[in-house]
């Protein structure tokens, strides 16, 4: 067997995620990102034996190929925590013993569809059953599509059903769950109770020896979701650290589709349970198919990022997830869509608008004109009083849709603005006007389409800095744009940060060089 890295569904979550992050610290406010791994359980042992390697081993393999994808991905994030780290087992522990002192937890049989792969016990209502090739009939996990086998064993179990009211209080709130799709699928569970069953939240240890003992009885293991979920507050040195008094409760936490009801109901429940407020917003994302089809490993179809990479660099991946995807349906990968739209985008409209500004036959100086109101007035053109609009109102556009999730509309007003500047420059025709040497008119000319094509670069690159942040800083340096005049209210027009005209230090550029 090979050892299963990531696949591009686990970079656009990161990427998502940091994106939002990088886009608060624009706005200056505090942040805290949290990524890492999930390391217990049955699955995971089982995938360790088959590779001949002990779970430890195999989790510090597993673990060190995410947290290369996060550093090849520019994941800003604050702590990589891993659920083997032994200040996991400590927070954890403290977390049970808080469920327990309050009286969320008891001792008791527990007998049920039991999913190894989903390493969690499914409700008959959310059975199917699945013929197999050999006419034999199996019961499967209906979201899943994974076999579930019948279990009776002792277990500890958690008070879910008395969280009911809880529950549908915190989901008053239509935006404590985005998109609206997702907050109504997790309404309709708690109110119609279906998944409020009281929860197993221990194993006994001789089916589930990989994982972290229940505290005071070394016969259990705990739950791995329970385990799982309390990696938040292990990541913010929960329960005593001053970061973890100030960043709690999580403005966004980032999950797929498939992990809905882990993340909107029994998270929230046992925060609540253990006294803690629940996540301010669960930003709830679908999936990503390929070709048009779901990913799998039977069907070869399994995109790795860093394979992916190779093919588009890791900037155009990240921009491509990032513009592609829209959070309440799938997104679909295909690769020839791919190299479409770095190149209309990336390479011939953001790339094409600064090479042409900085060519050698419109500015062999390379000089960049602090950009001012008059220029438009010295144009006096349609095309530049709509490039002026576009660029007066793109930036609290932007905001807008970073503020809604939806970074695919940020996309689109940014390339929209560059798409004007571009035809701004197409109507002017400056190559004409830098031959008109001794035409002061002229020269004054091409020194507006200079400035205003040049205004425009700057602020799509810094709108776009949260989905791309390697390439637009690399821009921006080439822009000669202080580091600290990057902030989001830098991206509005002619808050530029510089005082004036600007030869940049970098002779050559090349922005983004175009797929074949």
């Amino acid at each position: 067997m090979m050892i299963k890295g990531p696949h591009i569904g686990h970079l656009y979550t990161a990427a998502l995620a940091d994106a939002f992050n990088r886009y608060n610290i624009m706005l200056g406010n505090q942040v805290f990102l949290s990524t890492g791994t999930d390391e217990h359980g049955t699955k995971v042992r089982d995938a360790a034996i088959a590779n001949n390697l002990s779970p430890q081993i195999y989790t510090d393999k597993i673990s060190g190929l995410f947290k290369d994808m996060c550093d090849n991905f520019d994941i800003g994030y604050s702590n990589f925590i891993r659920t083997t780290d032994i200040r996991h087992h400590e927070a954890v522990n403290h977390f049970w013993t808080t469920l327990e002192d309050s009286g969320h937890l008891y001792l008791g049989k527990y007998s049920g569809w039991y999913c190894i792969s989903d390493e969690a016990f499914v409700p008959e209502s959310e059975l199917e059953e699945k013929k197999l090739l050999n006419g034999d009939t199996i019961k499967v996990s209906a979201s899943s599509g994974n076999k579930v086998q019948w279990m009776e064993e002792e277990n500890y179990k958690f008070k879910l059903s008395s969280m009911q009211d809880d529950l549908k209080y915190w989901l008053k709130n239509v935006k404590v769950v985005q998109p609206l799709k997702f907050h109504k699928i997790l309404s309709c569970w708690i109110e119609e109770g279906s998944c409020l069953e009281d929860l197993s939240v221990s194993r006994p240890i001789s089916r589930a020896p990989w994982g972290i003992k229940v505290p005071n009885d070394n016969s259990h293991t705990i739950y791995v979701w329970l385990d799982a979920l309390v990696n938040y507050l292990t990541s913010l040195g929960y329960p005593k650290n001053r970061e973890f008094a100030k960043f709690w409760p999580p403005t966004v936490q980032v999950i797929g589709k498939d992990i809905l009801k882990f993340h909107g109901v029994y998270w929230p429940a046992f925060s609540m349970a253990a006294g803690l407020d629940p996540p301010t917003t669960l930003l709830c994302h679908s999936h990503w198919t390929v070709d048009d089809e779901k990913m799998s490993k039977s069907k070869g179809n399994v995109v790795s990022p860093s394979e992916a990479a190779k093919l588009f660099t890791a900037d155009g991946l990240r921009y491509f997830l990032l513009r592609e995807a829209v959070p309440y349906s799938d997104a679909n990968y295909n690769e020839e869509k791919i190299r479409r739209i770095l190149n209309a985008e990336l390479a011939d409209t953001l790339g094409n608008l600064v090479s042409r500004c900085m060519g050698k036959a419109l500015n062999p100086d390379k000089i960049i004109p602090e950009p001012c109101k008059s220029h438009s007035d010295i144009l006096n053109s349609n095309e530049a009083l709509k490039l002026v609009e576009s660029l007066e109102s793109v930036t609290l556009a932007a905001q807008n849709h970073y503020n809604d999730f939806n970074l695919h509309h940020v996309v689109n007003v940014v390339m929209q603005t560059l798409f004007a500047a571009n035809k701004m420059i197409d109507y002017h025709k400056p190559w004409a006007l830098a031959k008109e040497t001794d035409n002061l008119e002229a020269q004054q000319k091409l020194k507006a389409v200079l400035a205003l094509g040049l205004e425009s670069a700057r602020v799509g690159s810094l709108i776009l800095m949260p989905i791309i942040p390697r390439l637009t800083c690399h821009l921006l340096d080439f822009l000669n744009v202080p580091s600290n005049s990057r902030t989001w209210n830098n991206s509005k027009y002619l808050n530029t940060g510089r005082n004036d005209t600007i030869t940049p230090k970098q002779q050559d550029f090349s922005f983004f060089k175009k797929l074949r």
